[in-house]
């Protein structure tokens, strides 16, 4: 659950912060990590939390403390259901192994790693997986959560049969009101890029695209924890391109600094490959910024809504976004970023733990099957 992990290590906390804050339910949250290395704090003290650390980098991508903490639980206060967030890892497969021996519901949510983009990535471990635990594991689920429709279907392309429950993630909005003005004044203006500095994110098509657009007064601002070293050749690039000087990186952001960014912001812009949601996304509409990204986030919503531009993968679609988007006045930028926060209004964290302990309790068969779930 280390913030620098991306989108999931935030939003499992934030769903069991919200599930904790509902009565009648009894959220443990278990989860690994080395020593020394941060962790996404609990809001709710209903959650009752296991950090099992380790200082072994082996032992840690085994899951043994995990596994461990497991058997524990098993002894001390088995649980009614397990909720895996992820597959492919160790981890999700003792997850697994302790509901079959305990005798409980599985429910599997992927978190996108059954998108074709994971599943191409080092696909060589994933065949391992598949053949050691994974089919067998996503075989044994009682029911799978998928965050938006192109996700369902990417569980329904694996032969998964079981039902599916189509939960969004939801989002935290901002404690006090989106202050446009000071946007309006800001200089220079502002493209914004927050998410984790990684090949999946498309930031190599950003910079081609921003270079071929070339805005006076405008500076595209990069905000994220680097992965793997792949800052050093999103930066090569800037110059290589003669862009370097409206290419401003600012490490990785949260909370007040995290918004603060959000605010001084004219739009947001996500070029990634994949996503099962794309949380930033709905984070940017709740600061009322308009948002550019791509067909590979399941974001039809900013055309329907009129808060946003949804593209094809690749750099011409962002070339016209770009040019769009900086062409526009400032009053259809808010007009804009008005309609995209009153759309993602839907998308509060309680309703989402409401829509989550229905499934829950089908799950147990205690209550009728929610709308939300699909057995087609």
């Amino acid at each position: 659950m280390n913030p620098q992990a991306g989108g999931p290590s935030r939003t499992v906390v934030q769903l069991a912060d919200a599930l904790a804050n509902q009565a009648g339910i009894n959220v443990t949250l278990l989860s690994q990590q080395l020593v020394g290395d941060r962790v996404m704090a609990s809001a709710s003290a209903g959650v009752n939390r296991h950090v099992v650390k380790t200082h072994s980098h082996l032992a840690l991508k085994l899951g043994l403390p995990v596994r461990d903490d497991l058997e524990i639980m098993a002894q001390a206060s088995p649980p009614q259901l397990f909720h895996s967030h992820g597959i492919w890892l160790p981890v999700n497969y003792w997850t697994a192994r302790a509901a079959r021996r305990q005798g409980v519901p599985l429910i599997i949510q992927p978190r996108g790693m059954l998108e074709p983009w994971a599943l191409n990535h080092r696909a060589w471990k994933k065949k391992i997986a598949t053949l050691l635990y994974q089919r067998r594991d996503l075989q044994a689920a009682r029911l799978f959560v998928a965050t938006a429709e192109s996700e369902y279907e990417s569980i329904r392309q694996t032969g998964a049969r079981q039902p599916v429950a189509v939960i969004a993630n939801g989002v935290d909005f901002p404690d006090v009101p989106v202050d446009t003005v000071s946007r309006a004044e800001a200089a220079p203006r502002t493209a914004l890029f927050l998410s984790r500095v990684h090949p999946k994110k498309g930031l190599l098509n950003l910079l081609q695209a921003w270079g071929r657009v070339a805005p006076m007064g405008w500076r595209l601002k990069i905000a994220g924890p680097d992965e793997g070293g792949h800052l050093r050749e999103v930066m090569n690039l800037a110059r290589q391109l003669g862009i370097a000087k409206s290419i401003e990186y600012v490490g990785e952001k949260d909370g007040a600094a995290k918004s603060k960014l959000f605010t001084e912001a004219d739009f947001f812009v996500l070029p990634t490959f994949s996503e099962n949601f794309g949380v930033v996304v709905a984070e940017a509409l709740a600061h009322g910024l308009p948002v550019i990204t791509t067909r590979g986030a399941p974001w039809a919503d900013l055309l329907t809504h009129g808060c946003g531009w949804w593209v094809d993968l690749g750099v011409d679609a962002l070339v016209q976004a770009l040019r769009e988007a900086i062409a526009l006045s400032d009053a259809e930028r808010h007009a804009m970023g008005a309609r995209g926060r009153v759309y993602v209004q839907q998308y509060n964290w309680d309703e989402i733990a409401r829509q989550t302990i229905d499934v829950y309790r089908w799950a147990l068969g205690h209550g009728p099957q929610p709308h939300c779930v699909r057995a087609d």
